[in-house]
Parts: structure tokens; C-alpha cells; sequence
């Protein structure tokens, strides 16, 4: 199917963060074929939307969260995001445990939340590596969801992995011992990669000389150790959960010793060491800020400080740790927005900015020729106006939500 949606003030999100007042976007084949300025002819051959007085906007993307793992609605035998068997379950894969009928993946859609970044909870130190999916397509399999796999891989500091283990008394029950599990796990993965560099250049010797006898057998394969690898090779980068300013810093502190690229998740704190972060430029997704006062770490929550971090110069995105439900997803960005963030940065930190956090830029965030049509229609600013409504969620070009359905 083919759409033009008409007569709507587009923005663009793009690079110049263009606003068109009135233009037309033209879809086809699940991306955006065109987007023109003003009142334009369409083919006949397209289904016109007509977006007159409403705000076009790309779909929203969740840079950190758990739905389809952590499912509520069937209680226990749904709760699949942490596998607290041991502090470094590197070898656990998202895509494994996500499930495509998850009641959170409808609320997305309703939220013109349309892409999501999500994977393990932060129970472990080394949690394992998350994935990129739609929230709809018309298939019942994951796979046929999945932008990118995987994506990342989820670590953390602070409470949970010293309460999970440390009530037990293994290690770790302390954040010296959160740090010294995640130091040992990457000093083995390097050791790791020298067993594989040293097998391959012995094998290359061995078969340029033709001497088959001298080829060494393989090093036996290890899958947690495979992953780290990947991070050892920059591959993807470490999501690593920390509210404290002090478990902020040692998040750093980890990720350069090992010269990994870092994206911080939660940053709770990270307005006492905004300049900090600047500095060593690390990108914070932050949130989720809807929460209380349950944990210790969670004292300073405030929704300042998405400004507080990008005034500092640092790249920011909004996510929901699935503590907000994603119909209402919104309500983030604009809470933001009213706590001093500018609307087109409270806009970006929802869109463009988490799309290249989560190395999906290519594909989704902006308006633009070529990327995924994933795109909603509001009856105003969802951000500027949390009363705006959704009346329609455009997924891979085909219509994921209609507000005209809920009446029927």
C-alpha cells in the first residue's frame, strides 16, 4: 500500500530540524519515498491521508527499556528480563526471551512509541546484550520486529547486582566487587582474543607452508567470552545502568580501561557531574523519572536533569525502563520540556538523538527520503501539549494504530 499524508505541519527532525507547515510525505514500500513543501498532486494510485491541522512527527523510540521480557499481565511466567543464576550471563540474548504478543508493544503503538531498544534488567553485572525492534508488524515472530540484533549489551552498578548476590553472600555484595567482577569477565575476554589471534596465525603459517600436521586445533568456543569480544572490538557499545554520581564515574573508569564505547543508562545523578560527562563526551540515556524514592541511588531523581546535562553539551535521549507505560510515554519528554529542556531538544531526545544512540540513525529518528516510514499524526505537539491525542501510528509504512479503531 501506498499513502500520501497531506496538508500536515511536518517536522522533520532532521539535520537543519526542518518544520514544514504545511507538506505532504509520500510512502511507499515501507519508507518515506518524498517529502514535499506545500499543496502538492498526488497519484491516484496513492491513499491519501489527510493530516490538515494536525502535527506530523517521526514515530517515538524508547532507548532503554524491557517490554516484551517483562510481562505483568501473566505475572511470574512472564518475567523474563533477568537471568540471576550468575553475575556475568554476557552469553543471554534479548531476542531470545522477547515476546512479539506483549500487551506493552499495543500500548506502544497507541503512544506513537514505534521502535524500542530493549533487552536484560540490571540484576547481573554483565546482563547480556539487548535488541531493536518495531512495535508492530503483522507477523506473530520476532525476528520479522528486529531493526538490529544485538544491539548492545546491558551492564550495571550500584544496588541491584550487590542486593542480588550479596544477600546470598557471593560476589558481589559491594561495589568494589561489582567492579571487580566486570574487570576479571573483560580480562578474560582479552585473553580470550589472544587464544583466537595466536590459533589463526598459527593456522595461516601452517597452511602457507602446506604442513597440515601442524595446524592446531581449534580453542574451544565460549559464548559470554565471544560477546565481550565484540565490545573489545568496538563493535557495540556496553549500556551500563548507574544512578550515583560515583557509580557514574566508575562506569567510566571501567570502560576506558578496557577502551569501550559507553552509553550511560539512568544518570540519575548526572547533573552533580554534568561537566564530567561532558568532558569524556559520554551519551546519557535518562530515566526513568516517573519513579520514587524506592532505592537509595533514586534520592535526587528530578526531570531537570535532561537540561542540566544537555546546557552541559551532552548528547541525551528519554527512556522509560518500562516503569511508564508506553501509552503515556509522552508524558516524559514533556515533563522534561517543562523543567527547562527547549521542545525541539526535548523532541530530538525521543527521536533522532536515541535513534543514534542505539546506532540505528540510518533507518529511524528523523523524517527523511529513504529511512523507515515510521512516522505519527497528532491532533497538536505531543511534548508542547500532553493532551494531544494520536490518531494515527504509521509502522514500516503500513498503519499500526488508528484512534477510529477504538471505537468499534
Amino acid at each position: 500500500m501506498k499513502y500520501a499524508i497531506v496538508k500536515g505541519k511536518i517536522y522533520t527532525v532532521n539535520k537543519e530540524e526542518k518544520i514544514i507547515d504545511n507538506g505532504t510525505i509520500l510512502i511507499k514500500d515501507g519508507k518515506i519515498e518524498a517529502i514535499l513543501e506545500g499543496d502538492a498532486s498526488v497519484s491516484e494510485d496513492y491513499k491519501v491521508i489527510n493530516a490538515e491541522g494536525n502535527h506530523v512527527l517521526p514515530g517515538f523510540i524508547d532507548s532503554h527499556t524491557h517490554q516484551g521480557l517483562f510481562d505483568g499481565s501473566i505475572g511470574w511466567a512472564g518475567f523474563d528480563g533477568n537471568e540471576m543464576t550468575d553475575p556475568n550471563t554476557a552469553l543471554v540474548r534479548a531476542i531470545d526471551a522477547i515476546n512479539p504478543e506483549d500487551p506493552g508493544l499495543v500500548e506502544a503503538r497507541i503512544g506513537g512509541v514505534t521502535a524500542i531498544q530493549t533487552g536484560p534488567g540490571s540484576g547481573n553485572v554483565i546482563g547480556g546484550t539487548n535488541s531493536i525492534i518495531k512495535t508492530y508488524c503483522k507477523s506473530k515472530i520476532i525476528d520479522d520486529l528486529l531493526v538490529k540484533t544485538p544491539s548492545s549489551l546491558k551492564a550495571a552498578l550500584g544496588e541491584n547486582p550487590k542486593r542480588v548476590y550479596g544477600t546470598d553472600k557471593k560476589l558481589p555484595s559491594t561495589r568494589m566487587g561489582t567492579a571487580a567482577v566486570f574487570r576479571k569477565a573483560f580480562v578474560e575476554a582479552q585473553n580470550y582474543a589472544k587464544k583466537w589471534e595466536e590459533y589463526e596465525l598459527k593456522k595461516k603459517k601452517a597452511e602457507e607452508k602446506e604442513d597440515n600436521e601442524k595446524i592446531p586445533s581449534e580453542p574451544e568456543r565460549d559464548l559470554s567470552k565471544e560477546i565481550l569480544v565484540k565490545m573489545l572490538n568496538k563493535e557495540m557499545p556496553i549500556n551500563f545502568h548507574c544512578h550515583q554520581a560515583n557509580d557514574i564515574v566508575t562506569a567510566i573508569r571501567l570502560t576506558e580501561e578496557f577502551d569501550i564505547d559507553l552509553v550511560l543508562i539512568h544518570a540519575t545523578e548526572g547533573h552533580k557531574i554534568a561537566d564530567y560527562i561532558a568532558k569524556k563526551d559520554v551519551p546519557c540515556s535518562i530515566g526513568p523519572s516517573l519513579v520514587g524514592f524506592e532505592k537509595v541511588e533514586l534520592r535526587n531523581i528530578t526531570f531537570e536533569t535532561p537540561y542540566k546535562l544537555w546546557k552541559a553539551g551532552i548528547k541525551i535521549s528519554i527512556q522509560s525502563d518500562s516503569f511508564t507505560r508506553l501509552r503515556y510515554f509522552s508524558i516524559l519528554p514533556c515533563m522534561a520540556y517543562k523543567e527547562g529542556l527547549p521542545l525541539n531538544e526535548a523532541l530530538k531526545a525521543v527521536t533522532i538523538n536515541a535513534a543514534e544512540m542505539i546506532n540505528a540513525e540510518d533507518r529511524i529518528g528523523s523524517l527523511e527520503i529513504g529511512k523507515d516510514a515510521d512516522i505519527v499524526i497528532w491532533t497538536d505537539h505531543p511534548i508542547e501539549n500532553f493532551y494531544a491525542k494520536n490518531k494515527l501510528t504509521f509502522i514500516n509504512g503500513e498503519i499500526a494504530y488508528n484512534i477510529e479503531d477504538e471505537d468499534k
